[in-house]
């Protein structure tokens, strides 16, 4: 295979953010014959910058692969393989082609020191939302004012009215790029989140025409209202088929966990468009990054916490960006109507 040219300088301009050069080590986690391309292009850009780089491939197990684009998410063909784990352990960076998110083998390289960067996403969405340095700037900022928060507030005109009690977990920062030992982070992306205290996330939300379901690759048409009480989610509502759709979807996991509220949080990527959004369930369509990062989004979400440190390992993985919030920290207004109102955190001109 012959590498894509364009496509090469975009990933070597992405290594270089990472710090990739001389003396590092870079191994390209892939799954089968998914996304072979990047891993071309990311293995010539890290020999271009002097790293030594190799490719682990893994036979493809579709049975128990997390699947990004349905929301389920967990389980990856890595599963059991202790060579591979332990190979991977060594090196330096490790670009996570398949989609590890929310498994225990991320969570092990990561406590080994080493840095994992997922890059899933079609490359014109690669492209389009590139970090940069001042993103990371905006981003790390308004993590450390969430982590020194202890009161979330969110309302909208829909409906949405629910407070979140801040401090038992840590905030994570995603801006794209990783060059810290033991961190994580998803190329593209833009925004960051933390998790409500235990039993301590109680209100309403709703989710109003506009507003994306991200599993199931669908922007709301009807009203959902969901009740929280407690940190988890103990009733749907709705006149129309989107309450019917998310009921049945959660229920289709069978676990209780799954109505538990996960992380939340911010997007501040003034490159992300609300309206681009793959219906495609093809392995090269996007999981929804758009949407996430979207710039004054507020992102609700159900399921798994395992990110941010906690014990809920559901498979169910919920993530519902909503637009025209307020959210304030504090009583301080950080997002007023889906416009980011703290200076340090805006993008001239928007």
């Amino acid at each position: 295979m012959v590498a894509n040219v364009e496509m090469v300088n975009v990933f070597t301009a992405e290594l270089e953010l990472c710090k990739v050069g001389p003396g590092q080590t870079v191994a390209v986690l892939s799954e089968g014959g998914q996304r072979g391309e990047y891993a071309e292009a990311f293995l010539v850009a890290a020999q271009n910058l002097g790293a030594a780089a190799f490719q682990l491939n893994v036979p493809s197990g579709r049975a128990a692969r997390g699947d990004q684009l349905s929301g389920k998410v967990g389980k990856t063909a890595l599963e059991g393989n202790r060579l591979a784990i332990e190979a991977l352990k060594r090196v330096d960076i490790v670009i996570d082609l398949m989609g590890l998110l929310f498994s225990q083998e991320q969570l092990e390289l990561t406590a080994a020191g080493v840095r994992v960067l997922l890059v899933v996403e079609p490359f014109d969405v690669l492209k389009q939302m590139a970090p940069n340095a001042d993103l990371r700037r905006r981003v790390e900022f308004a993590g450390k004012l969430l982590g020194s928060s202890k009161a979330m507030h969110i309302t909208s005109a829909g409906g949405t009215d629910i407070k979140y009690g801040l401090s038992q977990y840590p905030v994570l920062t995603e801006y794209g790029y990783t060059d810290e030992p033991g961190r994580w982070d998803h190329w593209p992306s833009g925004f960051l989140l933390t998790q409500g205290n235990d039993n301590s996330v109680n209100g309403t939300v709703v989710l109003m025409p506009g507003d994306i379901i991200t599993a199931l690759r669908r922007y709301v048409q009807t009203p959902i209202r969901m009740t929280v009480e407690a940190g988890a989610v103990t009733k749907i509502a709705g006149d129309g088929v989107d309450a019917e759709l998310l009921q049945s979807y959660i229920e289709s996991f069978n676990d209780p966990r799954a109505y538990a509220v996960a992380h939340i949080g911010w997007g501040l990527n003034e490159n992300a468009h609300w309206h681009h959004m793959s219906t495609s369930r093809s392995l090269d369509a996007e999981i929804g990054m758009h949407g996430l990062a979207f710039y004054g989004n507020v992102l609700f979400s159900m399921g798994p916490n395992t990110e941010v440190g906690g014990s809920n390992d559901t498979a169910c993985h919920l993530d519902m960006p909503m637009r025209n919030c307020n959210l304030s920290l504090d009583g301080r207004p950080i997002v007023a109507n889906g416009r980011i109102v703290v200076p340090e955190m805006q993008v001239p001109g928007r």
